[in-house]
């Protein structure tokens, strides 16, 4: 039976967050996530639903109405978040999806949760869409979804978006299951993936897994009637608009000086913000800078590297002993080089708001992006939209997806640690004329590339070719 909604966004998590009040009573706050930004007002325009989990274990509260968009709470017991979540979609597929920088497991209970969840997400979605409505699932936790639902609503448009790398076919063949996931994914009609080669891997894995024709990102499926699915590229991005203006702030601005100040005025600040994830190359940046003090190339009395490392997946072993390790290398280098003035990294395990980021972008003279796999990076991205007085020098990995859009970064393999230390040393001693040149270019590719952009080019694209399927079968 349809639902009410002409637009489904189906995602691991909903919108909003759940705040508990002083008197006891619960309410529901907008999360700062990209995708909440970049989908809030197509959502709205289109009183559309979104169909989520609460993120708690237990069952889920009835639906409701928050920020101007419908959430349809998907409930998930504790086991489930250990084995759906934590366990396929953290433990499998993201180690998987990043080029297996650590193993990943296979473990049969996992996959069985995996489809277990999948299928509830798919339920509730098809109970939400309207007669001929479009839905759009998102990343990795939920690759099953769109042909599940088309098994229940073949008269939906699905689009599907993966915001993590899809690996090249000779990892992904690793995979117990990997013609179920490509048969999952092939539920939708159009297939978004961050770079150009993730499509292309994902094509060459149809091909490959499941012996389908498929050339220039067009896959075909004779047993459906020779319906087409697409695959092609929509790289992410941010609300630039937002964190420009904020960036600008009078108080903000107040609060970058300050930063330098607390700091004891470096000449130079280094920068690294990140999710604690071994993805992310910490280590690596860490080693660099390690390095360079070594080396006499630098000293703590002309630079400092703040860390910001947000806690992320706690409760997973390989995440435990990545805090550990990098918590300990912290200490090594400031119990080698920092005097009594002079702190070499300042190291913080946790989260700050949009006002504190800004000031931190701001302040920082060097950007550092080490990361050994990313699907996008929009830390990047932040750091340039922050920078309105057209300095600092972003250090960005080759192997982030905005390494594709923002050639004036100064581009680094991470493994190679004697060409990221020459970056960093660069990076310092880039003159101001130099910095704004590349600063502005910066600029103007993610002003004109924005969220907003990134949302209505996915979803022109799913209708226009789910218009052109619906043609040829007529």
């Amino acid at each position: 039976m349809a639902g009410d909604y002409d637009l489904v966004v189906v995602a691991n998590r909903l919108p909003v967050d759940r705040v508990e009040e002083p008197d006891g009573s619960t309410s529901w706050r907008r999360s700062p996530g990209g995708l909440v930004t970049a989908l809030e007002p197509v959502m709205r325009r289109e009183d559309g639903a979104w169909v989520g989990w609460a993120g708690t274990p237990g069952d889920p509260p009835e639906p409701f109405d928050a920020e101007g968009v419908r959430c349809v709470p998907i409930g998930l017991s504790a086991e489930e978040v250990q084995e759906y979540y934590e366990g396929f979609s953290n433990g499998t597929l993201w180690p998987l999806y990043h080029d297996v920088i650590v193993a990943p497991g296979y473990h049969r209970s996992w996959w069985e949760a995996y489809v277990r969840v999948n299928e509830r997400f798919a339920e509730a979605a098809a109970e939400q869409a309207a007669e001929g409505a479009t839905v759009w699932v998102q990343d990795y936790q939920l690759q099953l979804v769109p042909r599940m639902l088309r098994r229940r609503r073949p008269d939906l448009s699905i689009g599907f978006f993966n915001h993590i790398p899809f690996p090249p076919f000779e990892i992904f063949a690793q995979l117990p299951w990997r013609k179920a996931i490509i048969d999952g994914l092939l539920g939708a009609d159009l297939v978004g993936f961050q770079r150009a080669a993730d499509a292309n891997n994902f094509t060459r894995a149809c091909r490959r897994a499941s012996n389908l024709p498929a050339r220039s990102g067009r896959i075909r499926l004779d047993a459906e009637g020779g319906r087409e699915v697409r695959a092609a590229s929509f790289p992410i991005s941010i609300d630039y608009k937002a964190l420009d203006e904020l960036a600008q702030r009078e108080d903000v601005a107040a609060r970058a000086a300050e930063i330098r100040r607390d700091l004891g005025n470096p000449e130079f600040l280094l920068l690294g913000v990140d999710r604690l994830d071994y993805t992310k190359g910490i280590l690596h940046r860490l080693k660099a800078f390690e390095e360079l003090l070594d080396d006499g190339r630098t000293d703590v009395g002309e630079v400092a590297l703040v860390q910001v490392a947000t806690p992320s997946r706690e409760r997973v072993e390989q995440y435990v002993q990545l805090r550990q390790d990098v918590e300990v290398t912290v200490g090594r280098i400031n119990g080698t080089h920092a005097t009594i003035a002079h702190t070499a990294v300042h190291y913080l395990h946790h989260s700050y708001g949009r006002e504190e980021m800004a000031a931190l972008f701001l302040a920082a003279d060097v950007m550092l992006v080490t990361a050994l796999r990313d699907g996008m990076n929009l830390v990047a991205k932040e750091y340039v939209a922050s920078r309105h007085d057209e300095r600092g020098v972003l250090v960005l990995s080759e192997f982030t997806g905005a390494a594709d859009e923002l050639g004036q970064a100064l581009m680094i393999n991470p493994h190679d640690i004697d060409g990221l230390k020459d970056a960093v040393v660069r990076a310092m001693r880039m003159s101001p004329r130099e910095q704004a040149r590349r600063m502005r270019a910066l600029r103007r590719r993610v002003a004109d590339h924005d969220v907003q952009r990134w949302a209505a080019s996915f979803l022109e694209a799913l209708e226009e070719h789910h218009g052109q399927a619906a043609g040829r079968a007529s």
